[in-house]
């Protein structure tokens, strides 16, 4: 499978802007099977989503990903922030086919920025079948918690993929805990962050792929980029059958 990490600059509540910026960095790059980028990467990350969350039926940032998908044959995968029909609002990791929608509602809400405040905590583990690989999505600070994503708790995957606006201030736990969730989990990750400024942070992006042992098999910079990378799965199953840490995990519950 052929990744690629769009590390977006994100413009504060300009999604046809952010849209403007993907599309150049997709263009930049071969085509890949998927596109991954940042958490709430149409509008910054709006703890006070009133006035910036797309109705979700409506989401132009949304539409786009779709069209996109279809028009290139590919999947994307990144968060925005969205009003439901029902009325809440949420941090909606959307993962896109040319055919269908699947989401991610954040389970991890950052209390401590006051995202819980005004945002609805998803409840459930979202798992996505694309190209016979098994893809659990997290968001951001879900990161952090590692039972939550626990292989065989979250349920089986191949891979884990990370939307993120991960400020530099904690730069280095990011480091960390990326490889972190691969080498438990015996699998690749894939985490998008932001680059730039909002109003609250700075963002340093380190996006970066990195396989079951934790190497990094690319890493962005410090700036707006995209970053294509190329993923064995038949290795990764090699070595799952080959060391068997999995077998011996523990068997808790979330």
């Amino acid at each position: 499978m052929i990744v690629t990490l769009l590390q977006t600059d994100i413009q504060w509540g300009k999604p046809e802007e952010n849209i403007k910026r993907a599309e150049r960095l997709i263009n930049s790059q071969p085509p890949a099977d998927l596109y991954v980028l940042p958490e709430m990467w149409a509008t910054g990350f709006a703890t006070q989503p009133m006035e910036l969350a797309e109705a979700e039926e409506e989401a132009v940032s949304l539409r786009w990903m779709r069209q996109t998908a279809k028009s290139r044959g590919c999947a994307l995968s990144g968060s925005l922030a969205v009003r439901t029909p029902d009325g809440l609002y949420r941090n909606r990791h959307f993962f896109v086919t040319p055919d269908e929608t699947h989401y991610y509602d954040k389970h991890h809400l950052f209390t401590y920025g006051h995202e819980d405040r005004y945002l609805t905590a998803g409840q459930e583990h979202t798992i996505v079948s694309y190209q016979g690989v098994s893809i659990l999505l997290l968001t951001c600070y879900d990161l952090r918690f590692p039972l939550w994503s626990r292989y065989g708790i979250a349920g089986e995957f191949d891979m884990i993929v990370c939307a993120a606006n991960w400020p530099d201030s904690r730069q280095l736990p990011w480091r960390y805990l990326t490889r972190a969730r691969a080498i438990e989990n015996q699998c690749y990750l894939v985490g998008v962050n932001r680059v730039g400024d909002d109003e609250f942070c700075h963002y340093q992006g380190e996006s970066l792929v990195c396989n079951a042992r934790g190497e990094t098999l690319g890493e962005c910079g410090e700036k707006e980029e995209a970053l294509t990378v190329s993923l064995d799965f038949e290795a990764q199953d090699k070595m799952r059958q080959r060391f068997r840490v999995l077998e011996d995990r523990d068997l808790l519950t979330p």
